[in-house]
């Protein structure tokens, strides 16, 4: 089993900026690839950006590329996501998740999800 708790979520501002914290406890980390994925009120769960196990691939919706980040510390048990540029439509609960190895855009794909944290963008 692996438990994930987000944190870093908040109000921003358009334009404004806020980094993501997913911990994680329990399987080996590092053996673990990471997402992130969105639900904004009335839609479904959208993919953002994951992460493989040992650091290097990485992949972004394309909404999101060159404004979002991931990135993960082994050592630490922890993935981040930087937001910078924030959007009023980037507004949604922001979920992590692993999954062994690869990552994928996915949601079905993942086995373990966080609780999710809330991301308002005011325009």
């Amino acid at each position: 089993q692996v438990q994930l708790v987000e944190s870093g979520g908040g109000l921003v501002q358009a334009g404004g900026s806020l980094r993501l914290s997913c911990a994680a406890s329990g399987r080996t980390f590092s053996s673990y690839a990471m997402g992130w994925f969105r639900q904004a009120p009335g839609k479904e769960r959208e993919f953002v950006a994951s992460m493989s196990w040992a650091v290097g691939t990485t992949y972004y919706l394309d909404s999101v590329q060159g404004r979002f980040t991931i990135s993960r510390d082994n050592a630490k048990n922890t993935v981040y996501l930087q937001m910078n540029s924030l959007k009023p439509e980037d507004t949604a609960v922001y979920y992590c998740a692993a999954r062994l190895y690869h990552p994928t855009t996915r949601a079905s794909d993942y086995n373990y999800w966080g609780q999710g944290t809330q991301v308002t963008v005011s325009s």
